[in-house]
Order: structure tokens, then C-alpha cells, then sequence
């Protein structure tokens, strides 16, 4: 009854349309620090729900039949930003489980014991031995920490204003964020290359997401070129493949990338890009800012709901 739902309300052919889940993290266990990020137990109902509703596809695959007007119905793609080590530990096994494949976007700089500048911020405010963390100095501002909730809010307030700081100043306080509650200068957050490589021999899709993770719309055109050919050229030379697709960092439209940055990732090869507008693809979708579907919600019912209204929303 799911699968013939939603292939009623994504037919195939030239009036496919194409869901593009997208995930940074699958916790072993649920974080009270990390709300939004899936327990192992909750992104195993989604892919179970997944597998029986879509027909899954590795996304360059996806984005090719989109081109060629020959996608299934409900097809859909699943992928992951960043490159964090969970993704292999904890969501690849659950996707074999299901026979799901899976499209890894991977910062390059952070492999290798690196950590996001975003979490050093996280950790932070984990770590921090004090009920208040002065940021004035930073101008981030005083917070008050009491409890789990309180650090939650406090450094989703911090990262709002830190995310469009100048890309070397973002990367720097958020270290010092980071130093000032002792959080060690390396972690093993991110994967290392051979998880990578694991991972990519046991047959996930891997594609680029720069080297370093900037908001590319606030780099001049050189160094946003560099940023983009460099990630992909690094993964290239490990993996030993050609990389197909790529992931805006950050991906909203207008915002943090732009039509010169999707020129750009077709100029070094890529085939098909992915931003964070929400929306599912359809075939009037440009394949260089194809859209994509973040699953917030907890429950299998309003997933399910929210799955339905992502595939009648209008892109």
C-alpha cells in the first residue's frame, strides 16, 4: 500500500520526480546535545520506510535518469554531508541491512582526526566545566549553561552568528571557542582515509564537498574554484574513481552559493549538484542545484506525512 502511494504521486518517466534525503550524522545512540541527528534505532524505521516506499538509487545514477527522463517511480536518492565517522559505523551497516545504497559527500581537510568548526563549537559547550561561556570578546555574546537544553540553545545561538563569519575567522574562533573548554585539537569525529576507502570499496557512492567546508558565496571566484576542484581532485587520487557529484556546503540558493559555483562544479566534472533548498526534483529541476529533503521528524507516521508533502511541494 506505501509503495503504490507514493508511486502514484511520483510516476516515472518524463513526470518523475525525484526525493533526495539528506543526513550528516546517525548517532549509535541518541544525544541529548544532538537533537536533530538520528539514533542507529530511529534511522533504521527510515530506512525500512525508505526501502518500502522509494526506489532507492546511488544519486549519480539518479540525477542521469532524471536527465534522460527513464527514473522509476518513487525513485529517490539517500545522502550524507561532511564525511563524519558514523556514517560508516552506524548508517552503512543499517542501509546493507536494507539493501539500500547510499551517496557520502566528503570534506576533504577534515579526514584524518580533523574536526568542523561547527563542532568545535558543539563540543564546546559539551565540555564546558562552567555555567557561563563569556564569547563577548568574540562577538558571540554571554551564555548561561544550566542544563542540556541550555547548551543546545546556546550553541545553536553561537552557530547562527559564527556560520558567516569570514571563512579563515570562522575556522580560528571556533578553535578557540573550542580551547577555552578544553576540547583536545583532534577527535575522531570525522573518518579517517582508510574509512574511506572502506567505505567506498564496499560500494557507497562518494562525492566532493570542498576541501575545507566554506560558504562558497563568500569566497572571491579563484579561491571558490579551488575550494571545489581541490576536495574533488583529492578524493580522486585516494579512491582512485572519478567523482560524479558534489554538495554545496551549507546549499542554501542565493545564500551560500550561486550559478557561478554550479558553473563551476560542471567546469571540473561533476555531473549533477545538490543544494539544501527543500523540494523534490523533477525533470524542469537544473541538475547542478538539484533539491533535497531533510527528515526532522521522529515518528514513522509524520515521516511518512512529511515524505508525501516534500513530493507535492513545488521546487
Amino acid at each position: 500500500m506505501t509503495s503504490w502511494f507514493f508511486k502514484t504521486l511520483s510516476p516515472g518517466g518524463d513526470s518523475a520526480k525525484l526525493s533526495i534525503f539528506i543526513f550528516h550524522r546517525v548517532l549509535a545512540k541518541a544525544d541529548p546535545l544532538l537533537p536533530s541527528e538520528p539514533s542507529a534505532e530511529t534511522f533504521d524505521w527510515m530506512v525500512r520506510f525508505i526501502s518500502r516506499a522509494f526506489t532507492v538509487l546511488p544519486l549519480s545514477e539518479a540525477a542521469s535518469r532524471l536527465r534522460a527522463g527513464t527514473l522509476p517511480p518513487a525513485a529517490a536518492a539517500i545522502t550524507f554531508d561532511d564525511g563524519y565517522a558514523d556514517n560508516l559505523l552506524v548508517a552503512w551497516p543499517i542501509l546493507k541491512r536494507y539493501g539500500i545504497p547510499g551517496t557520502f559527500f566528503i570534506a576533504t581537510s577534515f579526514l584524518e582526526g580533523g574536526r568542523m568548526w561547527n563542532d568545535d563549537v558543539i563540543e564546546a559547550f559539551r565540555c564546558s566545566q562552567s555555567h557561563e561561556l563569556d564569547l563577548s570578546d568574540l562577538n558571540l555574546g554571554f551564555h548561561r549553561i544550566s542544563d542540556n537544553s541550555s547548551r543546545v540553545k546556546c550553541y545553536e545561538t553561537v552557530l547562527d552568528k559564527l556560520k558567516y563569519f569570514e571563512h579563515q575567522l570562522r575556522t580560528e574562533t571556533a578553535r578557540e571557542i573550542a580551547r577555552r573548554s578544553a576540547v583536545p585539537d583532534t577527535s575522531d569525529l570525522m573518518m579517517t582515509r582508510s574509512q574511506l576507502c572502506f567505505l567506498h570499496e564496499s560500494g557507497a557512492e562518494i562525492g566532493g564537498h570542498t576541501s575545507t567546508h566554506p560558504i562558497l558565496q563568500r569566497l572571491d571566484d579563484a579561491t571558490a574554484l579551488k575550494e571545489i576542484e581541490s576536495g574533488k581532485h583529492e578524493l580522486e587520487a585516494l579512491l582512485k574513481v572519478p567523482l560524479r557529484v558534489f554538495a554545496y556546503p551549507n546549499g542554501v540558493p542565493g545564500r551560500d552559493f550561486s550559478e557561478k559555483h554550479a558553473n563551476m562544479a560542471c567546469q571540473v566534472g561533476f555531473e549533477a549538484a545538490v543544494s539544501t533548498l527543500q523540494s523534490c526534483a523533477t525533470s524542469s529541476s537544473d541538475l547542478f542545484q538539484l533539491p533535497r529533503f531533510t527528515p526532522w521528524d521522529r515518528t514513522p507516521l509524520r515521516f511518512a506525512i512529511r515524505s508525501m508533502l516534500n513530493l507535492r511541494r513545488k521546487s
